[in-house]
């Protein structure tokens, strides 16, 4: 198959060496396993995320996007992290789905790292002006054999709007809805209604910002089994951190 690459990520690799990975995991509370590692990036020279991410501009957003989704892949080759691959995208960084998904596809087959382990995550504070061509992204993608996700629900211009035109395989919970919610009535019911909701939909619900015992427990108790945190473990670079379960004896029994 021919490859189609715009001008725009024609420099991808020569950004991919300034960058790595760092991996934090998203765990099965219940089932005390490992359901995917999220790769974030990082500086090569020990830049943290917002450093990276601050260099990011209209006219290399392009490359960067391209970037981050190839290293992501070949350090997840190297490090064999268990459970799916999530990997963040910036949907006004694509601007053909398929032509977008080659370098992808090429990493994925050179590393030989199933797609079908692929989770694309879009964040909702990315303020998309096309609603319909994040769709068709999203929806792309799924006919690849991707999952889809979208981050940061509950906090930015997505919202209900996206899920009534396309239901993705999984909703991570902003982290202003799990902080406290053990000690905030409000935002126990935002999370049981969204629970429900996507249970309807046939999506699965990630708590996402996870910190404390009383966080995870009450996720649990609203049917959020799917969780990510400091509690459990924190970004080690070009590495899978160990992970610290939580006595949870009597939030699941």
């Amino acid at each position: 198959m021919t490859q189609t690459i715009c001008q725009g990520c024609g420099n991808a690799a020569e950004v991919a060496q300034r960058i790595t990975m760092a991996f934090q995991p998203i765990v099965d509370v219940r089932a005390r396993t490992v359901f995917a590692h999220e790769a974030l990036v990082r500086g090569n020279n020990g830049e943290g995320a917002s450093a990276v991410l601050a260099s990011v501009r209209h006219e290399n957003r392009y490359a960067f996007d391209q970037a981050c989704r190839i290293v992501a892949i070949r350090t997840a080759a190297l490090v064999e992290p268990p459970g799916m691959l999530s990997i963040n995208f910036l949907p006004n960084a694509v601007y053909n789905p398929e032509h977008c998904l080659q370098a992808t596809l090429a990493a994925a087959a050179a590393a030989h790292w199933p797609l079908g382990r692929v989770i694309f995550e879009v964040t909702e504070h990315e303020e998309v002006t096309d609603h319909e061509h994040l769709v068709g992204i999203l929806t792309a993608y799924k006919a690849h054999g991707f999952l889809t996700a979208i981050d940061d629900f509950g906090a930015g211009y997505a919202g209900l709007n996206l899920l009534a035109d396309f239901q993705p395989d999984l909703v991570k919970l902003d982290i202003g809805l799990v902080r406290g919610i053990h000690a905030s009535r409000p935002r126990q019911l935002i999370v049981r209604h969204v629970v429900d909701l996507c249970h309807g939909l046939a999506i699965r619900v990630i708590g996402e910002g996870v910190e404390t015992l009383d966080e995870c427990r009450a996720l649990l108790d609203l049917g959020v089994s799917l969780q990510q945190g400091f509690l459990f473990a924190q970004p080690a670079v070009a590495t899978v951190p160990a992970i610290s379960w939580p006595r949870l004896d009597d939030a699941i029994r």
